[in-house]
């Protein structure tokens, strides 16, 4: 038996529906990206990517063409990030994490929308889906918040939020049901995460081009005096 056969053997069944051990696993280190990423730890890039093929021939084995090629691009939007971490660390010794400018919200907002209706075409013409524009939702909006994230922008947990809301009722379709129970892990884990990079933002929600009040400086200090 390959690897690949095995991997989407069933590891076991869950409400009536097999779980390979591609789902399985891929879905570990698809959890374990998340608590990394909310702790800007850099090791959660390669976790992500080692989740990717894991996913990849899960999806495949699930007939979801779009999911599938998700997992590719999130390979390549990994190391990107990886890169983009890397440098930050070495500039600052840390992941500083900040707002968006409304310019940036824009940008975000117009790629998630233009791209998904152009997947979704693309899908839906060569038969790659059975439910080709929630598959491309889910495969621009990944692409979308793994940009925000190697920028550290706060506004990536929004986001994946709004990917995770699609990807319960997809992947329990597609037959992945122990997808969909993690997407809803993942619910309460990006609301944690997105809780803690508002905290370490140095900007505002209000005004995210304009820096925060430094709260840990009295009036005094404030004013030069």
């Amino acid at each position: 038996m390959d690897i690949f056969s095995w991997l989407n053997a069933p590891a076991f069944e869950l409400l009536g529906k097999p779980v390979p051990y591609s789902d399985l696993f891929g879905n570990i280190c698809a959890l374990a990206t998340v608590v990394l990423a909310l702790r800007r730890n850099i090791l959660s890039w390669p976790v992500q990517i080692l989740g990717s093929i894991l996913l990849f021939s899960a999806s495949l084995s699930a007939g979801l063409g779009g999911n599938a090629s998700r997992q590719v691009v999130i390979i390549v939007a990994a190391i990107w990030g990886w890169s983009q971490w890397k440098k930050s660390k070495e500039t600052s010794g840390e992941v500083v994490v900040r707002w968006a400018t409304w310019k940036e919200r824009v940008g975000l907002l117009a790629a998630l929308v233009i791209g998904t209706a152009v997947f979704g075409y693309i899908l839906s013409v060569g038969g790659w889906s059975w439910n080709p524009y929630p598959d491309a939702y889910i495969f621009i909006g990944s692409l979308v918040a793994m940009y925000a994230q190697g920028r550290a922008i706060v506004e990536f947990w929004f986001v994946w939020l709004l990917v995770d809301l699609v990807g319960i009722p997809l992947a329990i379709s597609g037959g992945l049901v122990f997808s969909g129970a993690v997407y809803l892990i993942f619910l309460v884990m990006v609301i944690l995460g997105l809780i803690d990079w508002a905290k370490r933002s140095k900007q505002t929600i209000s005004a995210p081009h304009l820096g925060a009040t430094d709260v840990t400086r009295g009036p005094e200090e404030e004013s030069g005096t």
